[in-house]
């Protein structure tokens, strides 16, 4: 089972691009907090890693995150758990805008190979690495486990759930 995204900015091509003090204009990354939830010593520990190596989109990263925090902070509330995002958006992601319409083929032949202009940044990830650390109790699980499929939708690559450190309560 393998899905491929149209996303354009999925696949690792070339050097790594992260300079920022040589170009201008680079966005912001939307990611507000890499961390939420109260930090304990929780006896179960949950990661969600990539099956295959990619790039991430801070835009996905953000996305990901508000999915995942915001369905535990429903369900368990702010004090039962500890979210971390572990990656950080670092390359940055250029685009060279080609022109439509009468002539278009014209003025584009002289940009042929052109360096383009910053739109965003990713996050570079290789195969089963975390992205998402997650802690809480036995109680809440299974909870925690459908807050991490959860955010795996937004992901670009496909995902698994590893279980570090405890389990599903025993019934």
């Amino acid at each position: 089972m393998s899905r491929k995204p149209n996303s354009m900015y999925r696949e690792i091509k070339g050097k790594a691009y992260t300079r920022r003090e040589y170009m201008g204009g680079v966005p912001a990354s939307r990611i507000t907090q890499f961390e939420h939830g109260t930090k304990a010593d929780y006896p179960v520990r949950l990661t969600l890693n990539v099956v295959e190596q990619c790039q991430i989109r801070h835009i996905a990263l953000e996305a990901a995150r508000i999915s995942a925090n915001r369905f535990l902070s429903k369900k368990i509330g702010q004090s039962g758990y500890h979210l971390k995002i572990k990656v950080y958006p670092h390359q940055v992601l250029r685009e060279n805008k080609i022109a439509t319409g009468a002539g278009a083929d014209r003025i584009s032949q002289g940009m042929r190979n052109a360096f383009g202009k910053a739109i965003g940044t990713a996050a570079r990830v290789t195969r089963d690495q975390e992205i998402i650390a997650l802690e809480t109790t036995r109680n809440h699980f299974n909870t925690a486990k459908l807050a991490l499929k959860r955010a795996a939708i937004k992901l670009p690559s496909p995902c698994y759930i590893a279980v570090e450190r405890g389990s599903a309560p025993a019934k």
